[in-house]
């Protein structure tokens, strides 16, 4: 597994949840950016505190927190 030294998790800061190198950007809210900008140069364009190896470690930390838990789905 790759390290994920840029994922940061502090209890004085945004609630403890998982942050991209301290700062007040959590590590949802790259994955919700993620979605609503498909292309990632215009991500990196309108966070431009956020940098690549950011977004991939964020990604990584998500399948890794997503691995062995079951989301139950409504089927139509």
């Amino acid at each position: 597994m790759n390290k994920l030294d840029r994922i940061t998790v502090d209890p004085g800061k945004m609630n403890g949840q998982p942050c991209i190198r301290g700062m007040r950007l959590t590590v949802r809210r790259v994955l919700e950016a993620l979605a609503a900008y498909p292309d990632q140069t215009e991500l990196l364009k309108n966070y431009p505190d956020l940098e690549p190896e950011d977004i991939r470690q964020a990604l990584a930390w998500a399948a890794c927190n997503l691995d062995d838990e079951i989301i139950q789905r409504d089927v139509a």
